[in-house]
Formats: structure tokens, C-alpha cells, sequence
């Protein structure tokens, strides 16, 4: 099979899964930061040396380990002789990583896979820049993204776009917000701001909450008064028991479907919901689940346990690098950022020259027996409108600036619009914990 033509078709499980052996015959060698990797290595000129920054010991080793897992997986599956992944250890700190990424660079690695926390990618961005090796890395924090500094991580805005569009495609466009005050919070309230505007709505009302509450009476309350015209869909990006503390008092205040359509994220993924009688119908996305089974069944098969959805992205993150081994460009960034994009494990991916990315998400809805896909993902990508940032949102706003509860109004303006909006404001909408 070739790789890199329109859509540049990766050597992945689905295709490799009657391989008889289970033995890893790509290459791998592990540097524990203090252990030099022996010249052998580096004398073949066609390997494409890949620099693994992983948490494999500190607070976050046990994800760390996991991601480790899925790249060994993704090696046994592509068979690519050429590819060396050179694994290294940041500690779960940015000292750790800042010494992790020197020792790749020193040991000349082409392209840098993690590493998983922003503050990680933070410590190494300077002197990956420095020495031109780019970076795809797990973090979703935006701010430590750029230009060589890229991320296969599912970011919010792609999910906010994807479940806007949908309800959007239903009907929908009068969005209330339920979210928490924190950054993930504002994160959501501009990509939804932004998405509603593209689909021709609007976001109309947004409460805020104290992150990790249990207790959504007031603010539910106030969200819902005026339900009847002021909202036919509410995005909260909740799981657990805040999610279910917050549907069922929307409940109680009479905001079911089919007037309101319940909307969420991949985070939703992580909770059982299938008793909420709340969310029944409700919709969020998730990665493409066309070929995640087969990943989830050999990870749980190999190592015993079932594996976090982060990890099938590690798979891709290896695979992505082979692709691009087997192609040895001269430039490995026009590689990573090809508009066409890479099918992977977890469905269709594109890597953008800014650093963020684009996924291909399945919708979920939830019934009462289970979650079933209800569009599924799209195959290819098409440039377009759609993941533009030039959008003057602030401007769309004025003189029709949304209800703001739990937060000062013109404060939560200019966090999410970049300023404070000319309009309306009431005095219920500055109601303050």
C-alpha cells in the first residue's frame, strides 16, 4: 500500500490483523535519560529516529505507561524497519522533560512523539524550535501550541464544531451553556460562540458554576427560567456525578428533550448515563469507533486491562511517524501538516501548521440500552470555512450579547469575546455565588 496520496493511508491494525506473530519487529531502544543509546544505532541513515517524551514514573506514570503500551502496539502492527522510537522518561515535570529532550536531541531523533502535559511541552517547545524537530504531542492546552508544535490530542473546539453542527443539522439553533468557571469552561463558551455564529445561531444564555460542585439548584434554576424562548439546545461539558447532578435539575426544572436538545463532549465517553432519564436522546461526539475496537480488544488482551481512549492515540501518533519514515521528506513539517490528512486507528486526522488538529467524531446518542452512533464520522476532509479562525465574533455579539449567570457579565464578556459586548445585560445576569 502507498502512503501519502490524497488521503495518506496508514499501515494500521485493521490492515495487519492477521499477522501470525506477535513478536515487535520494528525497532525500538529505551533511554531511561541517564543511559546513552549505543552509536549502532545512528548508523544506518535510512532510520527515522523518533524521540518518545513519556510520564513513565512520577504522578502521572501510570498514564505515561499506558501511552507506552499503545506505541509498542502500534510497532508490532506496522512492521516498519526503519522506524526506531527512543523512549525517555520527563518524571511527570517540566524539569524532567526539559532533560528528556535534550538527551533525544542529542541522541539525533528526526521528530519528538509526547510529551503528555502541557507544562512538559512547555519545559521542551524553546529548544525543539531551536534544533527544527517537530513535536506532536498529547496535550489539549492550547496556549502551548504553535507553529513546530503540534498535538494529536482532541481538542474542544473540534468537539464544541462537530456537536453544534449536528444540532445545528436538527434544527437547533438557540444554545444555552452550562459550564464550569475555569478554563475549559471559557474554552467552550468561544468555541461555541464561534461554532453557533458558522451554523447560523446563536449562544443566548451561559451559567457558570464553581468547578467540582455537586450542588446545581441556583444556577440550573436561573438557566431555565424562560426556557420557552430563550433555548432549544444546552452544551455541558461535564462526566460523572456533576453531570448527572446537573442534568437532573434541569430535569426538575422541565428542560427535557424534545424541546431542548442535550448536547456534550467526548468527556461523556467516561460515564454511564444510560439511566439519566434526563439524557435520553442527548448527543455528544468521540473519536471514530470504525477500527477502535480492534485496538481496545488487543490492548485489554496484551496488558490485561481496557485501554483509556487517550492511548488509541499514541497508536497514531507511531503510526503518523512511520508514514512519514517511510516517505523520508526533506521538510517532516509539510509532512505532519499535509491538508489531506491521515486515516488512523481512531478514524481521520489532520494536523494543522498552527498546531492544533482536526478528528473525524462519530455523534453517540444515548438510549436506554446503550449508545449508538448516530452520524457517523466523515472520511476525508475538505478545506473550507469551517476551521477558520477569522471569524470577528465579538462584533456578531453586539447589541445581542447572551444572558451570563454566575459570573459578572461583562468580566465573562471579556474572557470569552476578547471584550466587553454593548449588550443588554440584566441584573439577574451578574448573580454571583
Amino acid at each position: 500500500m502507498q502512503v501519502f496520496k490524497k488521503i495518506h493511508i496508514l499501515a494500521l491494525a485493521l490492515l495487519v490483523a492477521s499477522c501470525r506473530s506477535p513478536m515487535v519487529t520494528s525497532t525500538s531502544h529505551f533511554s531511561d535519560n541517564n543511559t546513552q543509546v549505543s552509536e549502532d544505532v545512528f548508523s544506518a541513515k535510512s532510520n527515522f529516529r523518533v524521540g518518545v517524551l513519556l510520564p513513565l514514573s512520577g504522578e502521572a506514570s501510570s498514564v505515561g505507561q499506558g501511552l507506552k503500551n499503545a506505541t509498542m502496539l502500534a510497532l508490532e502492527d506496522i512492521n516498519n524497519p526503519n522506524l526506531i522510537l527512543q523512549f525517555y522518561d520527563t518524571k511527570s515535570t517540566p524539569e524532567g522533560a526539559r532533560i528528556a529532550v535534550e538527551n533525544a536531541i542529542n541522541q539525533r531523533v528526526k521528530m519528538i512523539v509526547g510529551p503528555l502535559m502541557s507544562s512538559e511541552v512547555e519545559a521542551i517547545s524553546y529548544q525543539t524550535r531551536k534544533h527544527d524537530i517537530p513535536v506532536v504531542a498529547f496535550s489539549t492546552n492550547e496556549a502551548v501550541l504553535q507553529p513546530q508544535v503540534y498535538t494529536i490530542g482532541l481538542l474542544i473546539d473540534e468537539q464544541v464544531s462537530r456537536i453544534i453542527s449536528y444540532a445545528s443539522q436538527k434544527g437547533r439553533s438557540r444554545y444555552a451553556l452550562l459550564l464550569p468557571d475555569n478554563p475549559t469552561g471559557i474554552a467552550v463558551a468561544k468555541s461555541a460562540a464561534k461554532a453557533a455564529k458558522r451554523h447560523g445561531g446563536t449562544v443566548s444564555r451561559i451559567a457558570f458554576y464553581p468547578p467540582n460542585t455537586t450542588d446545581f439548584s441556583n444556577i440550573a434554576g436561573k438557566l431555565s427560567n424562560g426556557k420557552e424562548t430563550g433555548f432549544d439546545a444546552i452544551i455541558i461539558p461535564e462526566s460523572g456525578n456533576s453531570l448527572k447532578s446537573a442534568t437532573a435539575m434541569l430535569g426538575y426544572y422541565d428542560v427535557f428533550y424534545p424541546d431542548v436538545m442535550f448536547l456534550g463532549t467526548s468527556v461523556w465517553e467516561n460515564t454511564s448515563l444510560n439511566k439519566e432519564t434526563t439524557l435520553n436522546k442527548a448527543v455528544y461526539p468521540v473519536l471514530s469507533r470504525s477500527h477502535s475496537s480492534y485496538f481496545n480488544k488487543k490492548y485489554q488482551s496484551t496488558y490485561g486491562n481496557y485501554p483509556n481512549s487517550l492511548f488509541a492515540l499514541a497508536y497514531d501518533a507511531v503510526a503518523l511517524a512511520s508514514a512519514i519514515a517511510k516517505r523520508n521528506p526533506s521538510n517532516i513539517d509539510e509532512a505532519i501538516t499535509s491538508p489531506d490528512g491521515f486515516i488512523g486507528i481512531n478514524g481521520a486526522f489532520r494536523i494543522f501548521a498552527n498546531g492544533k488538529n482536526q478528528h473525524s467524531l462519530d455523534i453517540m446518542q444515548i438510549t436506554p440500552s446503550s449508545d449508538v452512533v448516530v452520524d457517523s464520522a466523515q472520511h476525508k476532509f475538505v478545506s473550507g470555512p469551517e476551521y477558520s479562525d477569522d471569524m470577528d465574533i465579538a462584533s456578531m455579539y453586539d447589541g445581542n450579547s447572551p444572558l451570563i449567570f454566575g459570573k459578572n457579565q461583562q468580566d465573562a464578556e471579556v474572557q470569552i469575546f476578547g471584550r466587553a459586548l454593548n449588550g443588554y445585560a440584566s441584573t439577574d445576569s451578574i448573580y454571583q455565588y
